[in-house]
């Protein structure tokens, strides 16, 4: 057997696991930095979590501004607020109260 036969019958077997070791190599890289490998599940699970703290600070202002409009609201109204909201619109004080102005960039009702 000639030394260029030997190569070539080398070259021939080692073919197919190269080409098998290639295809797992493209499959683990996509599994770990593909478009949906585990570096973008960890970003996809990161955007959820900052997702589901704006919802509940969102549920939460919700809840606030409810509570507030119900007691404006129905059969049953609030004496003390409808007074704070109707000062507050009209711009009227008592003359035994003190009045403590906002900032300018401070919400009055929160």
């Amino acid at each position: 057997m000639s030394l260029g036969r030997a190569i070539k019958r080398r070259i021939r077997d080692a073919m197919l696991p190269t080409a098998f070791a290639g295809l797992c190599a493209y499959f683990a890289w996509n599994a770990q930095q593909g478009d949906f490998g585990m570096v973008a599940r960890e970003r996809k699970l990161a955007e959820i979590a900052q997702a589901r703290t704006a919802l509940v600070r969102a549920e939460a202002e919700r809840d606030a501004l409810e509570r507030r409009v119900a007691g404006l609201r129905g059969e049953r109204i609030d004496r003390d607020q409808l007074d704070e909201r109707a000062r507050t619109l009209l711009n009227l004080v008592g003359k035994d109260e003190i009045v403590i102005p906002y900032d300018p960039g401070r919400r009055l009702f929160q």
